[in-house]
């Protein structure tokens, strides 16, 4: 029985849309509505029969079980369930388009739809080279260090300027005695 996974998660629940940030991953989820409710229904006590009739409910329209499957394979894939779901043996992985075409088309609206998005590091996004980028003058390192052409930052205990604690790996150097703090 599957369980939303909790840990190490933003969510934030928009009308018609589920919003996920995995902080241990660094990407970003959208689920629409329906995949939305299918993960939300994963409290680890509820069958795919049992999160069938709550979709029923909530959506006023019936579900059939291969739209539960379908979406727990995407939450599954997305690291989305505590535990990665086994497809029964006799399930198939198939396509959105596919399970649109079993379900015919007045139920295509429900099928489940997760959109992951890479969410880029802050260094990712500066102008400068993050660590273990390529350079040749330390002015193209977000640390100000470029050592044998890549871009590297202090450990603890090192020697830094306190002008520019960005040299450590911690951002964090010592006045006192010039040494990376961690």
């Amino acid at each position: 029985m599957p369980r939303a996974r909790q840990e190490q998660l933003v969510v934030q629940d928009l009308p018609d849309e589920l919003l996920i940030y995995d902080l241990e991953r660094h990407r970003a989820y959208c689920l629409n509505r329906t995949a939305a409710l299918v993960w939300q229904s994963c409290d680890g006590r509820r069958t795919v029969e049992d999160i069938a009739q709550v979709l029923e409910k909530k959506i006023d329209h019936p579900v059939n079980e291969s739209l539960i499957w379908f979406a727990l394979d995407q939450l599954s894939r997305y690291w989305l369930l505590e535990k990665q779901v086994e497809l029964p043996i006799f399930k198939e992985r198939m396509t959105r388009r596919e399970l649109a075409r079993r379900l015919g088309l007045a139920t295509a609206v429900l099928v489940p739809f997760i959109t992951a998005i890479v969410a880029p590091t802050a260094a990712q996004t500066a102008t400068c080279g993050a660590l273990g980028a390529p350079c040749t003058t330390n002015a193209r390192c977000c640390s100000g260090l470029c050592i044998n052409g890549t871009c590297m930052c202090l450990a603890n205990q090192s020697n830094c300027d306190p002008n520019q604690p960005q040299q450590c790996c911690s951002g964090r150097c010592g006045s006192a005695n010039n040494k990376c703090l961690p």
